[in-house]
């Protein structure tokens, strides 16, 4: 199992570098993601992004698959992209704590 140091915390992490206990998730993990994914500041928009994200995988035990997220997050898709640049699977998601989405490649 990989892991990933920040701040003195080590979290569990997949091959592609997605936490692997949602649980784990804290800001920062989510600073940490910001810096790789090169977003500038993270808003209202991106924060509510992650809540829909997080709020979906509580009530359904997976991530949405990345042809929903529309739907799940209320933003147009190029939107989504123009929030994290890497896509909605591997920078939304992956910001989120969340595991890859169905549909990620």
């Amino acid at each position: 199992m990989a892991e990933k140091e920040i701040n003195g915390k080590t979290y569990p992490v997949d091959q592609e570098g997605f936490l692997l206990d949602s649980r784990r998730w804290d800001q920062d993990w989510v600073q940490a993601i910001q810096e790789e994914e090169e977003i500038e500041e993270i808003t209202e928009d991106h924060l509510a992004v992650l809540e829909a994200l997080r709020k979906y995988m509580a009530e359904h035990g997976w991530p949405p698959r990345v042809r929903d997220m529309t739907q799940v997050t209320g933003f147009k898709m190029k939107y989504i992209y123009e929030l994290f640049p890497s896509g909605p699977g591997k920078g939304a998601c992956k910001m989120a704590g969340l595991p890859k989405p169905e549909g990620c490649v």
